[in-house]
């Protein structure tokens, strides 16, 4: 029962972070900011959120920007959640290459 639980949490944490990425992004042109995929811990505490950052080149610099302002984006992932969830979980934020690989492996495949 409690791994369903982890399921909706990690949906509703993905959609809510994509939308708030979205709107940030916005800002700066020729970025883009995706949420791949989401995980929580069983306890509720940690969210580990995988994010595809297009271009690929500037992806340190811009999960450096992310890190940075962590605070800030979990302020606002509360606003929005707040009648879901009684406590926010902490973020953690890693670049998910699994497009750039798959694009290395057809590459590969090409020659």
């Amino acid at each position: 029962m409690q791994e369903t639980r982890q399921n909706k949490i990690a949906r509703l944490l993905q959609k809510e972070l994509s939308l708030i990425f979205q709107q940030q992004t916005r800002a700066t042109h020729g970025t883009m900011v995706s949420v791949t995929r989401t995980k929580i811990s069983p306890d509720l505490s940690i969210c580990t959120a995988y994010l595809s950052i297009f271009p690929s080149e500037k992806g340190e610099e811009i999960l450096q920007n992310i890190n940075a302002s962590n605070k800030a984006i979990r302020y606002e992932l509360g606003t929005r959640v707040r009648n879901q969830l009684r406590i926010v979980p902490e973020l953690r934020f890693f670049i998910d290459d699994s497009l750039d690989y798959i694009e290395h492996i057809d590459e590969l495949l090409k020659k």
